[in-house]
């Protein structure tokens, strides 16, 4: 994967910095897209895939972008210590995570939203963390036991 700086322009007392992203997988596809970051956060304006991409691959683009945006975005750190890569919210570990996460999940269940992308809001984790976690909470009875597929 590669970052690269591509301009910055200035937006009152700010700045938006631009970075063009290219992905290449072994099996030769790849994902190109252009990243705008600015004070309020980072936007995505262009993704482009070849072969293009299904939605399930644009439900993880996040998590393959996440890492080397936020260490091309990170100023060098100052007396040698390592630059932290993000802020994640603080959550709970062991049985009070769990609980905490089906409560989450039941919440989005009854708002009618996606229940593992609440789960992955309020605790910060991926979605494959997310979905572990709330594995979890089903095994310790939080939430009710998945319904088999037919």
């Amino acid at each position: 994967m590669s970052v690269r700086r591509a301009w910055t322009v200035r937006q009152g007392s700010g700045a938006v910095t631009w970075f063009e992203i290219r992905v290449v997988f072994g099996d030769g596809a790849r994902v190109e897209a252009l990243a705008a970051v600015s004070d309020d956060g980072v936007c995505l304006e262009d993704v482009r895939g070849r072969p293009g991409l299904a939605l399930e691959d644009l439900a993880v683009l996040a998590e393959w972008l996440e890492g080397p945006l936020a260490d091309a975005c990170a100023p060098p750190p100052e007396s040698g210590a390592p630059a932290a890569r993000r802020a994640r919210p603080a959550w709970p570990r062991g049985r009070e995570g769990r609980r905490l996460a089906a409560r989450e999940y039941r919440a989005a269940q009854e708002r009618g939203a996606d229940p593992v992308l609440a789960v992955m809001r309020a605790t910060g984790y991926s979605r494959r963390t997310s979905l572990r976690l709330i594995g979890q909470a089903r095994d310790e009875g939080f939430l009710a036991p998945r319904r088999a597929r037919r």
